[in-house]
Parts: structure tokens; C-alpha cells; sequence
């Protein structure tokens, strides 16, 4: 009954969905064809072409957003998904339908479609949407607060674990989760854990499901335990009841994600960024960018190059082996800034090392060249490197890319640093570059980075990044 109830809901909150989309495609037409061109008229001085020219679009809006719609398990349990997730599915929802309604505009010729009014579109659609799923949260709460359209919920086993979880299902009313009680491990069991009643121990829980009216069970156990319980998981299956495994390492401070390879469940445990729309904007954002600034910037290359060729012996460009993503070795590319000979005199200046680690970093290292002092002061040997982001081997944001010598030394800790790839800029830049002087501090950055990764976040470093790199501040 719950189900067919749950299915109910879906689909009219599909139907609310879809007419709330289609209402912002009319009002953008309205706004753009009528009202624009009266508060604008120096921007928009003419009105849009006839709404029935428009009219034939919504034949791809509405399955375009659907599909996304469907893609995002919009109409999946929202009960235990915070506002800011569901948010940022609303804004992928209307950002990737938007590009799709567009490309098909190009690709179909439609002349009329413009960008104003897609802007409008995605404006108001994701304004809409966004109110329905906060009205329609707070409406859900506040039933559930008053105790209708809940679930009952059943835990297995009594640790320390599960009476953690029972604790913050009691402190979220909102939820619409009802315990009613735990099960126990075979063995002794007793009449109270975390104030609820055991229900039984692993014997009678085929019992406890029969008798019981249980929506969910979570099976809190560890290791060890699980085999205890397969049948119990079984039997849920046969009896239509969701089952949910909570499986905790104690030292493990990785993410837990549930993946499926042609069917079969995989459990992945993973301490770095794994959201693929995110990372798919960090790589477009890598490619424009890259691609913009190599095109931009190389007058400045030709010039950099020919003061570099005109003041010292050797070649415009140092080239040296690096290890990228996971340690994939790359061929990493600057402008020259040493004398030519420079990786035959390292050991003739180890002294002059300034870091406490695997690394190598000497601010009055002699063998700089004149012009070579420059380009490092204001970050301008690192430019090449626009290449590298542009094929792959780095992004604009990132860990820096250390030399192979250096990673044979490292600590198994400090290998995490190289399971994102490396950047152009990072944190450690923003914190003060070459005044960071203990390869530990460098290291840890480099995992709060991967650890606090977020679109925002690079953001934030790249325009950290920028004053630095004009000021000089912290350059070696």
C-alpha cells in the first residue's frame, strides 16, 4: 500500500514538475517578447517571434527534462537528502537541459531560439522547481512531525553503531521514520537497547518481519555478523521489505559509495572526489581555459621565448619527467629558468635546500639565470604548462606534480596527494609558497584540498591565485 501510495506522489509531482517547466518556457516568452523590449528597449528593441513558432519546442522539453528529471531520482525517497543535494540536482537538471534544448536548436536550424531567451528559460524554470521541492519539503515535514505518511523501521544488532543510528532517526521526526524496536545477535538478548525494545534475537526475525508491520530494516553489524544475517537479507527481499547494510571500518576515512558493473553491486570505498558532473565541468573548465589562454597568451610566449633563447646558452623550454594522476609519468613543460647544465650541478647545491622533505626548493639557488629570476617572481615559467592542462596530464587546480625521485621517498600517507590530478595552482600556493618550508605542511594542504574538493572551492584558489602571481607573493 505504501508503495502504490509512493508511486501516487511520483507522478504527480512529475505532472507538477513538467507543467512548472512548461510555465516557465511561456513566462520566458512573455517576458522576453513583451516586456523586455519596453524596460530595454536599447538592449532588446525588438519583440520575439510568435508564440506558436515557440509552441513546437515543448515537444522536446518535455521528454528532455523527464529524462534528466528521471536520471537525478527526482521521484525516489527525498526523506534523508538534504535541501543543498536536491538543490544542486535541480540546478543539473535545468543546466544540462538548457544545453541540450540549445544544441538541438543548432542542430535543427531553429534561427528564432535565442540565447536571451534561454536565459530566461533556465532562469525561471530553475526559480520554479527550486520552490516546488522547498514547498513540497516543508509540507512533508510538517505531516511527518505530526505523525502521518511514515515508515517503521527495524535495526539489526546492538552496538554502539546502531544505538548512533537510532539516536539521530529519533532526533529527525522529519524524516518520516518510525523505530520500533531492535534485533539481536544470537546469544543473550536483553528487553532494552537505547531506550527501544528488542524485538528478538537473529532466530526470530522471519517471525518479527511476518508479525510486524516493517517498512525497512538496517542491518547495523560487523563483519563478522553478516554472515549471520544472509538469510535475514533474503527473506527481506522475498517479503518486498527494503534492507539496508551498514558496513563501518573504524579506521577508514574514505567514502563509501554503492556502484553496479553490468549488474553486479560493488561497494567503493573512495577519498576522492567521485560526483562525474562536477569533475566533468573541472575538465570543460581545464580545456577552455587552457585553449583560450594558449591562443592569448602566445605573443607572450614568442616574447618570453626569444628573451630566454637571447640571454643564455640552451634550450627555450625545460622539459622533465613528472608523475601526474595516481603516478602516471608526464612530460611536464617550462620555460628554462636555470642554466643548462642545472640537473648535473643539483648535488652541488643540496645544501642550499630550504624544505624539510622530499623536495627541492633553494631561493638563492645559483644556478637561476638573470632572466630566469623573473619569469619565477611572477609565475611566468609555469605558462607552458597550459599545455599540460590542455592534453590531460594536469588541471588549473590541483596538487603540483612532483619529480618520480621524489615519490620513490614518500610516506604511504603522503602518496594520497597524487590521487587527484595535479594543477597549475593549488593551496599551497595561496598559503604562501615558498614560505612553506616543511613538506608535511605542503602534503596535508594538498589533502585538504582533495578531502574539501568542491567546483567552489578551485574557484576560490584560482582567485587567490591571481594577485599572488602578480605581486610575487611567496615566489622562490
Amino acid at each position: 500500500m505504501l508503495k502504490e501510495r509512493a508511486k501516487t506522489v511520483a507522478y504527480w509531482v512529475w505532472l507538477t514538475d513538467v507543467v512548472l517547466t512548461v510555465a516557465a518556457f511561456l513566462l520566458a516568452w512573455v517576458v522576453r517578447s513583451h516586456l523586455a523590449p519596453q524596460l530595454f528597449p536599447g538592449i532588446f528593441p525588438t519583440e520575439l517571434y510568435p508564440l506558436s513558432r515557440y509552441l513546437g519546442l515543448l515537444a522536446l522539453v518535455v521528454p528532455i527534462w523527464t529524462i534528466l528529471l528521471l536520471t537525478q531520482e527526482a521521484y525516489t525517497s527525498r526523506r534523508m537528502v538534504s535541501l543543498s543535494a536536491e538543490a544542486w540536482h535541480v540546478l543539473q537538471v535545468v543546466a544540462l537541459g538548457v544545453l541540450s534544448l540549445a544544441a538541438a536548436g543548432w542542430l535543427l536550424r531553429l534561427d528564432f531560439l535565442s540565447r536571451p531567451f534561454l536565459g530566461l528559460f533556465a532562469g525561471l524554470n530553475l526559480l520554479f522547481l527550486l520552490a516546488e521541492k522547498l514547498a513540497l519539503r516543508t509540507l512533508a515535514q510538517q505531516v511527518r512531525r505530526r505523525g502521518f505518511n511514515f515508515r517503521t523501521l527495524l535495526i539489526v544488532g546492538l552496538n554502539s553503531r546502531s544505538a548512533e543510528v537510532a539516536r539521530i532517526i529519533n532526533s529527525h521526526p522529519h524524516w518520516g521514520l518510525k523505530m520500533i524496536g531492535f534485533v539481536a545477535p544470537n546469544g543473550e538478548i536483553p528487553e532494552k537497547f537505547a531506550d527501544f525494545e528488542v524485538l528478538g534475537g537473529a532466530d526470530d526475525l522471519p517471525r518479527i518481519l511476518q508479525e510486524e508491520v516493517v517498512d525497512e530494516v538496517f542491518f547495523i553489524l560487523s563483519r563478522r555478523r553478516l554472515d549471520e544475517f544472509e538469510d535475514a537479507v533474503l527473506l527481506c527481499s522475498e517479503l518486498g521489505i527494503r534492507a539496508r547494510v551498514a558496513l563501518f571500518f573504524p579506521h577508514l576515512k574514505a567514502r563509501v559509495l554503492l556502484e553496479e558493473l553490468e549488474g553486479i553491486p560493488l561497494l567503493t570505498f573512495t577519498t576522492t572526489p567521485a560526483s562525474p558532473f562536477p569533475l566533468f565541468l573541472k575538465r570543460l573548465a581545464d580545456v577552455v581555459v587552457s585553449f583560450t589562454g594558449l591562443i592569448v597568451l602566445s605573443p607572450l610566449f614568442l616574447l618570453l621565448g626569444m628573451a630566454n633563447k637571447v640571454t643564455s646558452r640552451g634550450p627555450v623550454f625545460f622539459v622533465q619527467e613528472r608523475c601526474g594522476l595516481n603516478g602516471r609519468r608526464f612530460k611536464l613543460f617550462k620555460f628554462r629558468t636555470m642554466v643548462q647544465d642545472a640537473e648535473a650541478r643539483r648535488d652541488e647545491v643540496a645544501h642550499l635546500n630550504q624544505v624539510n622533505g622530499h623536495a627541492f626548493k633553494a631561493r638563492n639557488d645559483p644556478r637561476i639565470t638573470r632572466i630566469g629570476r623573473l619569469l619565477r617572481r611572477f609565475s611566468l615559467d609555469e605558462l607552458p604548462q597550459l599545455v599540460n592542462i590542455f592534453l590531460g596530464h594536469m588541471s588549473l587546480v590541483g596538487p603540483r606534480p612532483p619529480i618520480p625521485d621524489e615519490v620513490m621517498h614518500y610516506s604511504r600517507w603522503q602518496r594520497r596527494r597524487l590521487s587527484m590530478k595535479p594543477g597549475l595552482t593549488g593551496l599551497w600556493q595561496v598559503s604562501g609558497r615558498a614560505a612553506i618550508d616543511d613538506f608535511d605542511h605542503w602534503t596535508r594542504l594538498d589533502l585538504k584540498y582533495i578531502d574539501q574538493w568542491s567546483l567552489w572551492s578551485d574557484l576560490k584558489i584560482i582567485l587567490k591565485t591571481i594577485p599572488a602571481v602578480l605581486f610575487g607573493r611567496g615566489a622562490s
